[in-house]
């Protein structure tokens, strides 16, 4: 993935929330790459995680993490 097309389709407290997310992507056919910058691991709590997708799959991306939120909140 070159990084001038990348879009940051969502922002998430932790990388772990990140890859969660991640994975939902993966299961939906999107590349995406997680952009994190915690001192290399030694204060994981002080900076956000972004979700980065190529500008072109932002709609889709954005789509398929809405469509998993709104069936996780039914359940």
């Amino acid at each position: 993935m070159k990084s001038l097309d990348l879009i940051a389709v969502s922002t998430f407290r932790s990388t772990a929330d990140a890859r969660m997310a991640k994975g939902i992507l993966d299961e939906a056919g999107i590349e995406s790459m997680i952009r994190s910058d915690n001192a290399g691991g030694m204060y994981p709590a002080i900076a956000g995680a972004d979700l980065l997708v190529r500008a072109e799959d932002g709609e889709r991306a954005a789509h398929a993490l809405q469509r998993r939120h709104h069936r996780s909140q039914r359940q």
